[in-house]
């Protein structure tokens, strides 16, 4: 029996390519066993989803994660491409980054560390948990069927902690270095496109930001500024048999907070649509050039965005963006729709198992949850696969009309289509009874008595 219907098949084979045929056979079952499973993603539960609960080779279906030969960044690659081809074929790549936690606990899970955990955390209760760090870049686009952002992960690194690199006698790289690694090898994948990454402050860092202006196409950044970062005019002009090193800049401007209540500071009214809930707000923002400079780093050019709401209920901030050119009203858009990236953190733990799993190799580790977190755009690329084919039909209940779809539904209609796949009627298609085969009833009903 065939796992996949014809209609998706041919953009799961894509990544047919990084496995032999043996041990792409056991991946196949893993994929769709994921997409197919409640609750928890551990191998015994995708195997009890798939009806291989009593397989007596069971231990090949976790080698695939903890032994065999295949290149997760080979598939971020080929994710990617099927990504852009679906979704942003033309025009700016926008991209999200971020760092997540994975709470886990064990002795035998050498990469963990302690961090502040962002969830439990606020201004007046630090928290902090054990788990594991991981990096995330994800291509930020418009899904036809949604009319919204989402968040589509395509490549995730774990970023270890200090102590561990110091164990095992390796630098210890901050997420920055992790990011500028991340991106350089995208530009090399997609070496002609312009892209744009949206961050949080975290990525607010000099060497970061002149790192991405230095590649060969440079990805520009729009990230946060602080309010007394130090702004400077561009170096004058060195003069005839001038002395010394050049200067790096030239007359140092008033900080963002000073332009905040000059009275002089000239402020442009501004309409701006789909912001947060897809309102319609209304702010007042001062922008211009300058050089971000700090002693003993580089410095890089930037355009702030300064913002204050007009009525006083939200508090001023600052945006900066490396690309000169763009707009106010286009930077402020492009990071609005960095908040997309904490909703697919949330969507992924929700409703495809992340930090459930259970792996106690490093291999496996450093696999499982980078495959889980792709899985979420494998769903996204599955269900615009069926919508383009059948259209997007919402289920809609008397006490709770939804008027746009969301990641759940896309997850259900992908679900719902596998497993038409592995069912196969007896009887006619417009009887009120139909017959299920045996295995696939004993695999419901094992569902059903597991199910928490």
């Amino acid at each position: 029996m065939s796992l996949l219907p014809k209609d998706l098949m041919p953009l799961i084979v894509t990544f047919a390519s990084l496995f032999s045929q043996p041990v792409w056979d056991s991946a196949l079952v893993l994929l769709v066993g994921a997409i197919l499973a409640p609750g928890k993603r551990t191998v015994s539960a995708i195997l009890r989803v798939m009806g291989l609960a009593q397989v007596a080779q069971f231990q090949k279906y976790h080698r695939v994660l903890n032994r065999a030969v295949w290149s997760a960044r080979q598939g971020s690659q080929l994710l990617l491409q099927q990504l852009v081809e679906g979704f942003a074929s033309k025009g700016v790549l926008v991209m999200g980054i971020d760092d997540t936690i994975e709470r886990c606990w064990g002795q035998r899970i050498r990469a963990r560390g302690i961090y502040r955990d962002p969830v439990r955390w606020s201004d007046s209760h630090f928290v902090k948990t054990s788990g594991l760090r991981w990096l995330s870049l994800m291509l930020l686009v418009e899904i036809p069927w949604s009319h919204r952002v989402w968040a589509l992960p395509f490549f995730t690194v774990l970023a270890p902690s200090k102590q561990y690199n110091q164990r095992q006698g390796h630098r210890h790289k901050k997420l920055i270095d992790w990011a500028r690694q991340m991106l350089t090898q995208v530009r090399r994948w997609l070496p002609e496109r312009a892209m744009v990454l949206v961050a949080n402050s975290s990525f607010a860092a000099l060497e970061f930001l002149e790192a991405l202006g230095q590649l060969p196409k440079p990805v520009f950044v729009v990230t946060r500024l602080r309010l007394d970062a130090a702004l400077y005019e561009p170096a004058p002009p060195r003069q005839l048999k001038q002395m010394g090193r050049p200067r790096k800049v030239g007359k140092r401007f008033a900080t963002l907070s000073t332009v905040l209540d000059d009275a002089q500071t000239h402020w442009q009214s501004m309409q701006l649509e789909g912001w947060y809930g897809g309102r319609s707000v209304e702010l007042e923002v001062a922008s211009q050039t300058a050089l971000w400079y700090h002693t003993g780093l580089p410095a890089v050019p930037i355009r702030w965005v300064l913002v204050k709401d007009p009525t006083g209920k939200r508090e001023p901030q600052a945006f900066l963006c490396t690309d000169l050119t763009a707009k106010p009203e286009q930077i402020l858009l492009w990071f609005r729709q960095r908040w997309q990236v904490e909703v697919t953190f949330e969507e992924a733990r929700a409703h495809l198992g992340v930090e459930t799993q259970r792996q106690w190799s490093d291999k496996a580790i450093g696999r499982t949850t980078p495959v889980l977190f792709a899985l979420f755009s494998i769903v996204v690329l599955l269900a615009h696969q069926l919508q383009s084919q059948q259209g997007f039909t919402l289920p809609q209940l008397t006490w709770y009309k939804k008027s746009l779809p969301t990641f759940t539904d896309a997850l259900a209609l992908v679900r719902q289509r596998l497993w038409q796949t592995r069912l196969f009627p007896s009887s006619g298609a417009t009887t009120d009874m139909v017959k299920i085969p045996k295995p696939l009833l004993d695999c419901w009903f094992s569902l059903l008595c597991y199910a928490v």
